[in-house]
């Protein structure tokens, strides 16, 4: 779920035994693990198209542990276990059979999953003689291969509308967590967040939902961290810290069943920070609030450019800051935001969201640019500046006089 785009990943870490044993960890190439596994689960002497069935299915099965982060989210050191109660049998250091290896060196960087959905296919399976299950039979596949049944027509007949994606990219294995994420960030990330957050309050209601899934971090979705982190007893300050984010997942995964065969299944998330089509006054959405939202960070850095209300409706204060800030950019003054606008404005954001946003000891706490007045919305003193805690102020006004230091 973390990761978008599912990949290859060049190794993966087994640990041989069940998971709480004290069992050693095995380190191998991906492309290694699935010749071993089928070379210990399957018969060479099978048909070819039920050879190929079972080695996506082994494949699926395996991106699914790492995808998920199944195990590495509940604090162990490894990927998937050996043991057959759980995940697949490894033999750790066994010889592989020629024509299985061959079709493992061809396969493994394609995998299962069900049309419409993103997450590897949880492809469990069993050898349907002394043990049967929900899932493919290892010797039922061989039955249907010998009545000329094609890998697809075997796959479907047992796991129903799937699809198999193929060449998926090859890359080591990379944590989801993308560092620590706050209020006043933007972007993926915070996609994913709140797609995680929404889909967990839907099996744990007291968690508040977050009204728009907007990739920005605002005041809904810092109150839907701090339910979530109070509800599973973590630190409850509002910040997505690596122990957040790995219950998250773990949590997210769970309610979702994505580790199961039965998923729910994860759509594609993103913000499409890419605008072709011109954006002008009266229009409304998403696309208009991430257009807000980048000029009012502008306003706070260029005098030029007015605040703005983030609502989502282009009227005549968000085309004042429009012009506002194609003056300053030397486009054409139209009021309208086209391709080479839009570039203006999110290169100038983005320049200030990647270096001084993300500096924290240059500016370590950034919601106060939404105008919040929560008390939890403060921006906090530093070595090179001091910043008024809590309101944007307006003209004729002035910081207050404090009687304490910034916290």
């Amino acid at each position: 779920m973390p990761q978008i785009l599912p990949y290859i990943p060049q190794q993966i870490t087994v640990h041989l035994g069940p998971p709480d044993s004290d069992a050693p960890n095995v380190t191998v190439s991906f492309s290694e693990y699935v010749k071993n596994v089928a070379s210990s689960e399957i018969y060479p002497t099978w048909e070819e198209s039920a050879l190929r069935a079972n080695i996506l299915a082994i494949v699926s099965f395996a991106l699914n542990r790492v995808y998920t982060e199944f195990y590495r989210s509940r604090g162990y050191d490894f990927d998937i276990t050996n043991s057959t109660a759980y995940d697949q049998f490894f033999v750790n250091g066994r010889s592989y059979f020629e024509n299985v290896a061959r079709l493992a060196d061809e396969l493994y960087t394609s995998y299962l999953r069900r049309t419409g959905f993103v997450e590897p296919l949880a492809a469990k399976f069993c050898n349907g003689t002394t043990v049967t299950c929900e899932g493919l039979s290892q010797w039922g596949s061989q039955n249907l291969a010998q009545q000329g049944y094609t890998t697809p027509e075997i796959l479907r007949s047992y796991y129903g509308d799937v699809e198999i994606v193929s060449n998926a990219p090859v890359q080591g294995i990379t944590s989801s967590y993308p560092g620590v994420l706050r209020r006043g960030y933007s972007g993926p990330s915070v996609v994913v967040l709140q797609v995680m957050l929404n889909r967990i309050s839907q099996n744990y209601p007291a968690i508040p939902k977050i009204s728009l899934v907007d990739g920005i971090f605002g005041a809904q979705t810092e109150a839907a961290v701090i339910r979530f982190q109070e509800i599973f007893n973590l630190t409850p300050d509002g910040v997505v810290g690596q122990a957040t984010w790995n219950a998250l997942v773990r949590y997210y995964v769970a309610v979702t069943n994505l580790a199961e065969l039965r998923s729910q299944g994860q759509q594609f998330y993103s913000v499409n920070w890419a605008n072709s089509n011109p954006i002008q006054q009266g229009d409304r959405g998403v696309k208009v609030e991430h257009l807000q939202y980048m000029l009012q960070v502008l306003s706070d850095y260029i005098p030029e450019i007015p605040p703005v209300t983030i609502d989502g409706i282009f009227g005549p204060n968000t085309r004042d800051a429009v012009l506002a800030a194609q003056r300053r950019f030397g486009l054409p003054q139209t009021g309208i935001v086209d391709f080479d606008t839009w570039e203006a404005i999110y290169d100038q954001f983005s320049g200030i969201e990647t270096t001084t946003w993300r500096d924290p000891e240059t500016f370590p706490y950034t919601s106060a640019i939404l105008g919040n007045s929560n008390p939890r919305a403060r921006y906090s003193a530093t070595s090179t500046m001091s910043q008024f805690p809590g309101e944007n102020l307006s003209s004729g006004q002035q910081d207050p006089v404090r009687q304490e230091a910034p916290r």
